[in-house]
């Protein structure tokens, strides 16, 4: 989940920096002085959507080691941590990508991967998770980040949150003018006046709010292909089932009798959320062939 939150962090903060210092430069004036340009405008929220999710992703990797406090294991000091080294090494030769950084942060159970390029990706895991489970269970979480990697999930994520941040600079923009229109009808004055500028300002948050709401959706997605890709890297699927189990406190083995009811409709926060339930995540690892 950090790697996804602290990917869609950093790329909004991002997009806000350029959507100002467009401002400053006076883009929106050039887009709506003599009429909205359309094709102007769209090379603008081209430029601005994908820049800042590209952006977001040159930068997830060094954000991620000073977000998450990660050390990098250079000269493991201690079994685990040599361990640790091993068998990021022994899946990443196995999923055919290049040796990721292996880091390790203080916190509750967790691990994440990031990194804009499969061949120079970072592997972090928690100190929780080592302290809680199984070497197993560990060893199949470690699975699946690296299947986040050779996967290429977060140019995946990329190219998903550029094509969001686009339909948002855009449309914003051009209901802003239509705003502004209405609200200045009759005035000889040109350029975006005070509508269009609240009117932009209020629906870059809105339309980025429900652009989230897609970006998460795809990343639920990601989400089952990673466990499914552990699987495949461990060549059977008990311990990433076992794994999910104890990061969700459930005994292994044992699901709830209604996993429909941990659906997306159960809660507005869900619509929201980077990761599946847990329960559904086991399920659809149980229901996978072989």
């Amino acid at each position: 989940m950090k790697r996804i939150l602290l990917f869609v962090l950093t790329n909004v903060l991002v997009v806000a920096v350029l959507g100002v210092v467009a401002s400053l430069l006076g883009v929106n004036r050039y887009l709506t002085a003599n009429g909205l340009n359309l094709t102007a405008l769209l090379g603008f929220s081209l430029v601005i959507g994908f820049g800042g999710a590209i952006i977001s992703l040159l930068i997830s990797k060094p954000m991620a080691k000073w977000s998450a406090g990660v050390r990098i294991i250079n000269e493991p000091q201690s079994p685990d941590e040599a361990w640790i080294v091993q068998t990021v090494r022994k899946f990443a030769d196995k999923a055919g990508i290049g040796m990721p950084e292996v880091g390790i942060f203080e916190g509750d159970p967790n691990a994440f991967a990031t990194g804009a390029f499969k061949n120079s990706s970072l592997v972090a895991v928690s100190t929780g998770l080592l302290a809680n489970m199984t070497r197993e269970e560990v060893e199949a979480v470690i699975g699946h980040e690296v299947a986040h990697v050779a996967n290429g999930d977060m140019v995946t994520m990329t190219l998903i949150q550029g094509v969001m941040n686009t339909f948002v600079v855009f449309l914003s923009r051009v209901i802003g003018y239509v705003v502004d229109g209405f609200l200045r009808r009759g005035s000889d004055s040109t350029g975006p006046g005070i509508g269009y500028m609240i009117t932009t300002l209020v629906l870059d948050i809105v339309l980025g709010f429900a652009a989230a709401i897609v970006v998460a959706w795809f990343s639920r997605q990601r989400e089952f292909r990673a466990d499914a890709g552990a699987a495949q890297l461990m060549g059977r699927k008990q311990p990433m089932m076992n794994a999910l189990a104890r990061l969700g406190g459930l005994p292994p083995g044992e699901l709830p009798k209604a996993v429909e009811a941990m659906g997306i409709t159960g809660s507005i926060g869900k619509l929201f959320a980077t990761h599946p339930p847990i329960e559904e995540r086991i399920a659809a690892l149980q229901s996978a062939p072989g």
